[in-house]
């Protein structure tokens, strides 16, 4: 049976389903779940990401890595840990570029974190026997510090939507009409007098998933020591607005329109994830815009080094660059935070 079949028998059996419900069945049904079966990356596939996009990001993230191993008083052992590795581009440039310091690459125990089986073989395939996989952050071993990236990973973990009524708030949910066609409405009514001000159709957006990673990872760095470098693109202030959204060949389709076939993600809500890392003991660091972190690590000086070793590529390595810091492109859209361990200031994130 389609997966919009099973969807629409569980509605008329249990009810209308909340919208993180939805997102989960959608993306990881285990026979029809798009990134149990189907995810598709690149330009061929439904989204490009910023690894992608250019080898300059990956080696960015790898220079920053060095650079908070070394703050950390270069650990002879520590975990290398990437959560949400797509096809494995991230850590091949990584990789790559950790090879400058021989001290780093012989202390790195590297782990995957990944529950897509298609994407944990095209890891695999690109990797080859170097890393060790999750399925979550709690199956990766304890022990030593932790160095954590996650590029485009919060946008993957659902939130629960809250419309404001005239008679106040009521959650956002998945249910049939009469043509028993998917359709999203209203679930009951909530008992809450949160943001009393906020005007009739307002949308709250509240991430459970997203908020308990970070205490998680919160806490497993108090136990360990490290950090945690996560990018993604949403909100860097709290805020109203409904981000739910479908991506299928790098076009916005309806999220009701076809459950597998397309990307669904909602925006990150970066102030609710510090906030819930906070309240473990962790300090927090501002959050910084994708083209800010790049440029204070110094990618506008790797892209004149390979334009100067690669003349023939100069207007490439342009477009590229434009890409990943330009406001107009992945600059200001995609935000970077950074979770560490008391004491240390982690690269980029420095107080001015």
């Amino acid at each position: 049976m389609a997966l919009l079949d099973r969807i629409k028998d569980q509605i008329r059996a249990t009810g209308p389903l909340s919208v993180p419900q939805y997102m989960e069945i959608c993306l990881h049904d285990p026979q029809d779940g798009y990134y149990a079966t189907r995810p598709a990356l690149g330009e061929a596939g439904d989204f490009i990401t910023a690894p992608l996009a250019s080898q300059m990001f990956g080696e960015i993230i790898g220079v920053w890595l060095i650079e908070s191993w070394r703050r950390l008083g270069r650990p002879a052992r520590f975990r290398l840990v990437e959560m949400g590795p797509g096809d494995g581009t991230l850590m091949l440039d990584i990789q790559r570029t950790v090879r400058q310091d021989p001290a780093f690459l012989a202390g790195q125990d590297l782990w995957l974190v990944e529950t897509s089986i298609p994407l944990k073989k095209v890891q695999a395939e690109r990797l080859g026997r170097g890393p060790q996989w999750a399925t979550s952050l709690a199956g990766v071993p304890t022990g030593v510090p932790l160095l954590l990236v996650a590029n485009e990973l919060l946008d993957c973990l659902p939130a629960r939507q809250f419309i404001r009524t005239q008679t106040g708030w009521s959650e956002r949910g998945v249910g049939l009409d009469k043509a028993e066609n998917l359709i999203f409405g209203l679930m009951a009514a909530l008992p809450t007098r949160i943001f009393p001000h906020a005007p009739v159709g307002a949308v709250v957006e509240v991430s459970a998933a997203q908020e308990n990673l970070a205490r998680d990872l919160a806490r497993r760095i108090i136990m360990d020591g490290g950090a945690a470098l996560l990018i993604d693109y949403g909100r860097a202030e709290p805020g109203f607005g409904d981000t739910l959204q479908a991506l299928s060949k790098h076009k916005k389709v309806s999220p009701l329109a076809e459950p597998g076939q397309a990307d669904l993600t909602i925006h990150a809500d970066f102030p609710a994830f510090i906030q819930a890392a906070s309240a473990e003991g962790l300090p927090s660091h501002p959050i910084l815009t994708q083209g800010k972190f790049l440029t204070a690590m110094g990618i506008i000086e790797r892209a004149q080094a390979l334009a100067a070793a690669r003349p023939d590529r100069f207007d490439v390595l342009e477009r590229q660059l434009s890409r990943l810091i330009s406001p107009q492109d992945m600059g200001d859209l995609f935000k970077v935070i950074c979770l560490a361990q008391p004491g240390l200031i982690p690269p980029a994130f420095e107080t001015p």
